[in-house]
């Protein structure tokens, strides 16, 4: 089999990400509203996006953990609603696992649960490649990866090509051996393909391709995934036989 493992980004791809993150900042303010009663007499729900950017502009080196921008954000706020640095970065901390644990409440798309396990149960080693924070095990598909990378960890987010290397160096693998499979055009196929994978478009939207690199192939439905990887794993046997 020429083709080994099948990575997957995350929001947008195997879920909507907007609604996630809303629900998530909603759960969030509630809770600062009823433990941090300075930073709600301060900021408005929909000021959590002004100190996002606050945060970016302080600490531009964590930019791209979305973790650590939140933390920072948090602390910013908390800060200048006049609690002490100490207690400040305690209640960060606290906040934000109370933002990660309704992060991960996740709506999956219809079929992604049922794609990656007919992937997974034709042998492949399947991998989760994010920019984002959610976690493969609490969004309940734990069972399903083999192994999950994300830019906080990493170091660097998609495109930068250091997320694919170091899937391929962790699972001893070439780059024409994996098929990347994301929702993002430059994020995603545009980065594996300038790592060397095969890549699948997930354009559920059925929008115009922005980009001048072409995926591999796309789908404008989950359920076609399987398929589109079977076409790819035949061109890569011929690929190989040549």
């Amino acid at each position: 089999m020429m083709i080994k493992c099948i990575t997957f980004d995350l929001d947008d791809t195997l879920w909507a990400v907007n609604p996630v993150i809303i629900a998530a900042n909603q759960t969030l303010y509630q809770w600062l509203s009823e433990n941090a009663e300075l930073f709600v007499n301060c900021y408005q729900l929909r000021d959590f996006e002004t100190l996002k950017q606050q945060a970016l502009q302080q600490f531009p080196e964590v930019g791209h953990s979305v973790t650590l921008i939140r933390l920072k954000q948090l602390e910013i706020g908390l800060l200048a609603a006049g609690y002490p640095q100490e207690q400040a970065i305690a209640l960060s901390h606290q906040a934000f696992e109370v933002f990660i644990e309704a992060r991960n409440q996740v709506a999956l798309f219809e079929h992604a649960r049922s794609v990656l396990e007919s992937l997974k149960q034709s042998g492949y080693l399947i991998g989760a490649l994010s920019n984002g924070n959610a976690d493969v095990n609490r969004v309940g598909l734990g069972d399903l990866f083999d192994f999950a990378l994300n830019a906080d960890g990493v170091g660097k987010e998609k495109p930068h090509p250091l997320m694919f290397e170091q899937m391929l160096h962790n699972h001893h693998l070439r780059p024409e051996q994996v098929i990347h499979i994301g929702d993002n055009p430059h994020h995603d196929i545009v980065g594996a393909k300038n790592a060397g994978l095969w890549t699948i478009w997930v354009n559920l939207t059925e929008s115009v391709w922005p980009e001048v690199e072409v995926a591999d192939r796309d789908v404008s439905c989950l359920s076609n995934i399987p398929a589109m990887v079977a076409e790819i794993a035949a061109m890569s046997g011929r690929r190989a036989t040549l």
